[in-house]
């Protein structure tokens, strides 16, 4: 695979890109503060949420945890860029650029505003998922490509 670093890079930042702009449109076009809710279809909603915690809220009530998962968020990326210098897979390639580019989107924003902004709310009759955003959506599709990559793996070395 020719120059992984680049191009898990690139992934990176279009995912940044995209997060940052959807979040810019979001907050100041559409402004979903006053706006919210906002019923786009039977099962989709346009919301404010403002997530100080970790994944579904967990630990919204940690002093400084923008400053605490912020710093969390960079050093995992740290470890991510080196991982991905080493990516022999393009699965590998793709799931940690999403991840790193989603993790420093919502970096961004516990910097900038000490929570991360989330906006998308689906849900299906009576089950809701909680609210989320682009980097949030990248970040699960990135972790399930490393685990079918994993998945891979494991069946190709029980072959052979």
């Amino acid at each position: 695979m020719k120059n992984p670093i680049r191009n898990g890079l690139l992934i990176a930042a279009l995912v940044f890109i995209a997060d940052q702009l959807s979040k810019w449109w979001m907050l100041d076009v559409v402004n979903i503060t006053e706006r919210a809710p906002i019923e786009v279809t039977s099962f989709f909603k346009l919301v404010m949420v403002w997530n100080r915690g970790v994944s579904f809220g967990m630990m919204n009530d940690i002093p400084h945890s923008h400053l605490l998962f912020s710093g969390l968020a960079f050093l995992i990326c740290c470890f991510l860029v080196i991982w991905l210098m080493k990516a022999t897979h393009w699965l590998i390639l793709v799931g940690v650029g999403l991840i790193i580019g989603g993790a420093m989107a919502n970096m961004v924003d516990r910097l900038r505003f000490e929570a991360v902004s989330d906006f998308f709310y689906f849900h299906i009759a009576d089950f809701y998922w909680p609210a989320f955003n682009i980097a949030d959506a990248a970040i699960c599709i990135g972790a399930f490509c490393i685990i079918i990559e994993s998945v891979i793996s494991n069946k190709h070395e029980k072959n052979s």
